[in-house]
């Protein structure tokens, strides 16, 4: 049965059922209940403006992460993945700490590190936009031992500043400037 807002009714096996009017979460539900392999996160400032997107796709060993952002201030700035899937501005602190559930400590150069959520350094350019492509080893995007997308979600945060890969909590990078909710993407029909 069709109806003009995509409104779907589905039966569950001991005859009751349910209504959905929003699609997206339905294809929420039907990707983590069959493992999917991809997510998204679109990058947004304090004031609301996009400022770039992140793919993240589920590979053997890991998760192949891939950053393209816009509209930031040239030069390095940290980028980390953190634990909670909010991004409230202006400070985007409800994004919480690095993801690390290892219980590692911060820094790709530490020698007791590193966070899940520990990432490379992203460049901007003098046209503000910069790219990044790198892969987060043992991670999944649900399920398994260390699923990025748990209950209550996760974030991608782009920082002010470098991070100097060594030093706790968050290698000295500065401020958040840039934060988007992960999402798992629709898997196409």
């Amino acid at each position: 049965m069709t109806f003009r807002n995509s409104l779907r009714i589905a039966v569950i096996p001991i005859g009751m059922f349910v209504a959905s009017s929003i699609p997206a979460l339905a294809a929420h539900a039907h990707a983590h209940e069959h493992g999917s392999a991809m997510a998204h996160a679109t990058l947004m400032d304090a004031q609301g403006a996009s400022r770039g997107s992140v793919q993240v796709m589920a590979k053997d060993g890991g998760l192949n992460v891939t950053v393209a952002a816009t509209g930031l201030t040239p030069g390095v700035h940290g980028l980390h993945i953190h634990t909670v899937g909010q991004c409230t501005a202006p400070d985007f602190a409800s994004a919480g700490g690095h993801w690390n559930p290892m219980a590692k400590h911060h820094g790709m150069e530490n020698p007791d590190g590193a966070h899940m959520g520990d990432l490379p350094n992203i460049t901007i350019g003098a046209d503000g936009s910069g790219s990044l492509t790198f892969t987060v080893p043992g991670a999944t995007l649900s399920g398994g031992e260390h699923p990025l997308l748990d209950a209550d979600g996760a974030a991608i945060v782009i920082h002010a500043g470098p991070d100097d890969m060594k030093t706790d909590p968050a290698g000295s990078s500065g401020g958040r400037i840039a934060c988007g909710v992960v999402k798992v993407s629709p898997r196409p029909e």
